[in-house]
């Protein structure tokens, strides 16, 4: 990146597809969900990730740290976590008879939360106020979380043993909530030979990853999504979607004007990675399922019919005129 302080729009276009490039160096396929996490930081947003163990997503964080040079940190949840143990606490020094205050791993550009569905509420709860207002209280003192700031929690499915469903104002804070699959044959073949290619451990390393950019400098690139052209037939296009999820025969309940500031936030994002500079109904179309798909619930007649919430949501995208510009 150059030293200008705002960086143009083209360099803003190839800023984003190197990163996308230096990740896919240690990502083997998972193209989607790279895409996804990569429109959650262009769009200032917090990603909430869904998949069985094994699939990548520490490796993930890890590489799109890299990538603007930032810092990582990890927690792993469990029932016996504490608030204290993701936020900090004051601890007292008998040297100086005083209180210095410790801070915790949620001190960091990217925080992977990880299995924070094991998590009883309380503990869930105390990423709340970082993740919204940007700012962390010890002792009743607040401290600026860092910038950027970007949590990635990663759930099991709820069927598994031991999981808590997260509470729906929590739910509300995330962005996005991706869907991590098994890889394709061809991929999983790929990935078996690069772990076992020349290595000792099991695990992928994000040494072969470059940054491309200071974390200092993620602001202004997110300034420049903030600011892609969005025409009014778009803007209504976004709310009709998400106010039509509120009356929908498939859902027991909608979601709300956040989800409206999110789609219009994410479709942004995704004109940039496509290398455009205003957005397109297509942008929001696409956008839809990772925006909504945890701000809506599903009736029971629906659950017991084994509908999935894609499923109901597809169908009622199909319902929804789009603009046509």
């Amino acid at each position: 990146m150059t030293d200008s302080a705002t960086p143009t729009l083209e360099q803003a276009f190839a800023l984003v597809q190197t990163m996308r490039a230096q990740i896919g160096r240690v990502m083997v396929g998972q193209q989607a969900v790279v895409d996804q996490v990569l429109c959650a930081l262009l769009a200032s947003g917090h990603v909430l990730v869904e998949g069985v163990p094994g699939l990548g997503k520490t490796l993930l964080v890890k590489a799109l740290a890299k990538c603007f040079d930032g810092h990582f940190g990890r927690i792993q949840f469990t029932p016996d976590l504490m608030p204290s143990d993701v936020t900090g606490h004051a601890l007292y020094d008998m040297k100086t008879e005083s209180f210095k205050i410790r801070k915790g791993p949620v001190f960091t550009h990217l925080l992977l939360a990880d299995e924070i569905n094991r998590a009883p509420a309380k503990t869930q709860a105390a990423l709340l106020e970082v993740m919204q207002e940007k700012q962390i209280t010890i002792e009743g003192k607040p401290f600026p979380a860092l910038t950027p700031f970007m949590v990635l929690a990663t759930q099991n499915p709820i069927e598994q043993e031991g999981t808590y469903p997260l509470p729906e104002a929590e739910l509300d804070r995330f962005m996005l909530k991706v869907l991590i699959d098994y890889p394709s044959e061809q991929e999983e073949q790929a990935l078996v030979r690069q772990v076992t290619t020349g290595r000792v451990q099991d695990t992928l390393s994000v040494d072969a990853i470059s940054a491309v950019m200071k974390a200092s400098d993620v602001p202004a690139l997110q300034a420049i999504t903030a600011n892609i052209a969005v025409d009014d037939a778009v803007f209504d296009y976004a709310v009709r979607i998400v106010r039509t999820s509120r009356q929908w025969h498939s859902f027991s309940h909608g979601a709300g004007p956040r989800a409206s500031i999110a789609l219009i936030r994410v479709a942004r994002a995704q004109a940039l990675l496509q290398q455009r500079n205003f957005v397109t109904p297509d942008d929001v179309k696409q956008s839809t399922l990772a925006t909504l798909r945890h701000r809506v619930a599903l009736t029971a007649e629906m659950e017991i019919e084994g509908v999935k919430t894609d499923q109901a949501l597809t169908q009622m995208l199909q319902e929804v005129e789009a603009p046509r510009l």
